[in-house]
């Protein structure tokens, strides 16, 4: 067999995580690193056209970028190129974007050209190869998304660029989710066409880059992607460090891995705990379900998700026709799981017209000032409401509790069985799971709707901008008619903090329905609420 030929991707896959702005003297010690280390391409980055944001001098890549750098004599660079970005509006090859993007090969130190590609653009996006070949470039060309194609398309596609002069087909595992014998499959459905090389890029949503990659190469796949630490967008890819040693024995080079384990150590794993790649059990219920894993680096990267959120963004993904394409509206849409339509059987008038109710959070001050409340409970006697299952004041002071969130809700279960309280949740809403799970504790029906630009309170159901539960609560409690709402634990989150400005956003929104009870902070809040002292209305009192 062949040697395998090792391309590293770090600047080019890695960039999903920094904007690819990589800082230059890193760059540098990179390239001397790689190249010590036997490495024989470097992805240098993108080629684009694409100007909205900033992005880092690797999210383009240019020729007068790249100069700047002192490149090792054998380390040879590629540049990746969007298909998206080589098409019209109509989908038909635009041949003008290839003349704004590349001067011919001679005048570059890029030496390879690879075409990332959908299957529905594969043979529009062709005839760039002819452009590229003629210029002195040797071209690839990368087939995202394969492993949801059948074995007819990718025999189909792969005879389709036989046509062509392209020097390296590519297939990428893109959701992570490819297993070594899926991988021959795939392997073997291109060979029936395709007498050319190949090449592999993985990603390691399930732990399984490495075995895909060995198993790619012992099927006469000779082209392996690999990044420093894996470094990639979402759980990142196969790591370089361990390809270089898997395999040694094939490639017969020689190696230097001192500077490339310095360059781990003191800058890209530090930059792995800043941004976090790697798989962990999100990615690997991304790559179960071919989700597209920006889904879950967006949230991972997005306080305002807890951990149940995300678990229901991937439950409401898994059966979506838009997972395998990210964009925020699509993210945004499965957090909000709740439809905007809702109906509840119970009336909160019942329990909280006329009363003072106090609510109590989750955040600190609720443990912080657990005697001071307690006493406020005794002495002024509110409805006391708490979210969810937090128990920092005694259990015979709480005369409900309420929760909105379906993930928080199936892992609460066997809590809520437990506990004395009646359960404010929009039952109607629920999954039946769920509702068959708290089939044994009583449950008060107030619904639930969202809509992202509205706030109203309804009788039986509120139509609400996010389904949090604080939010829930003020519309159930609003909707009773009660006389006043304390809150206590509501500390917000540090400065800065994205979940900050989102509850100050939906408050603002509250305060300026018409007839809603006061509203009053008792114990220390970043939130932009009204606030009091509660020792302040325990002297009142």
């Amino acid at each position: 067999m062949e040697k395998p030929i090792i391309l590293d991707c770090t600047l080019r896959d890695g960039g999903y995580h920094n904007l690819w702005d990589f800082d230059s003297s890193l760059i540098q010690e990179y390239l001397d690193a790689v190249n010590a280390a036997g490495i024989d391409f470097v992805e240098f980055g993108f080629r684009s056209i694409k100007t909205d944001g900033f992005k880092g001098g690797c999210a383009y890549s240019t020729d007068t970028y790249i100069e700047q750098f002192v490149i090792p004599d054998g380390l040879k660079l590629g540049v990746m190129v969007n298909a998206a970005e080589l098409l019209d509006s109509t989908g038909s090859y635009n041949p003008d974007i290839l003349f704004q993007l590349f001067n011919s090969a001679s005048e570059s130190r890029v030496t390879l050209v690879r075409i990332a590609v959908h299957l529905r653009d594969f043979e529009n996006v062709l005839p760039a190869a002819i452009w590229l070949h003629n210029n002195g470039y040797l071209v690839a060309f990368n087939l995202m998304q394969v492993t949801d194609k059948t074995t007819e398309d990718l025999t189909r596609i792969a005879k389709a660029a036989s046509k062509y002069p392209i020097d390296v087909l590519y297939f990428a595992d893109s959701f992570g989710n490819m297993t070594p014998d899926h991988t021959q499959l795939i392997v073997e459905a291109f060979r029936a066409s395709w007498s050319g090389e190949m090449g592999i890029h993985t990603h390691d949503s399930m732990s399984k880059a490495l075995d895909n990659s060995t198993v790619a190469y012992s099927t006469g796949v000779r082209w392996i992607d690999g990044s420093i630490t894996g470094m990639g967008r979402g759980p990142g890819n196969a790591r370089t460090e361990l390809l270089l040693l898997e395999f040694e024995d094939q490639r017969g080079v020689n190696r230097n891995m001192t500077g490339l384990v310095s360059l781990i150590n003191n800058h890209f794993s530090p930059m792995q705990n800043l941004y976090g790649w790697g798989t962990n059990t999100f990615y690997y219920l991304a790559g179960k379900y071919g989700i597209h894993p920006t889904f879950i680096q967006e949230m991972l990267n997005d306080k305002r998700y807890q951990e149940e959120d995300i678990l229901a963004v991937i439950e409401h993904l898994k059966v979506n026709k838009g997972k395998k394409s990210f964009n925020k509206i699509a993210l945004e849409s499965a957090r909000n799981f709740y439809s905007d339509k809702a109906s509840g059987s119970w009336n909160p008038k019942e329990m909280f017209k006329g009363k003072d109710v106090l609510i109590l959070g989750s955040g600190p001050g609720t443990q912080n000032y657990r005697q001071a409340i307690e006493t406020f409970i005794q002495v002024a006697k509110p409805i006391v409401i708490a979210l969810n299952t937090q128990n920092s004041i005694k259990e015979e002071l709480i005369d409900a509790r309420i929760a909105s969130h379906p993930v928080r809700l199936l892992v609460d279960c066997e809590k809520y069985k437990n506990l004395p309280q009646p359960l404010i949740t929009p039952v109607s809403a629920l999954p039946k799971d769920i509702k068959d799970t708290l089939n044994e504790v009583k449950l008060l029906d107030y619904g639930l709707a969202v809509d992202p630009n509205i706030f109203e309170i309804h009788n039986n159901f509120g139509l609400l901008p996010k389904p949090l539960v604080i939010v829930y609560a003020l519309a159930a409690v609003s909707s009773g008619n009660a006389k006043r709402i304390y809150l206590a634990g509501f500390d917000g989150y540090p400065s800065g903090d994205l979940r900050n400005i989102e509850m100050d956003e939906i408050i603002s929104k509250f305060l300026e329905i018409e007839n809603i009870p006061e509203l009053v902070a008792i114990t220390p809040t970043r939130y932009n609420v009204p606030a009091t002292s509660i020792y302040a209305l325990l002297e009142a009192k």
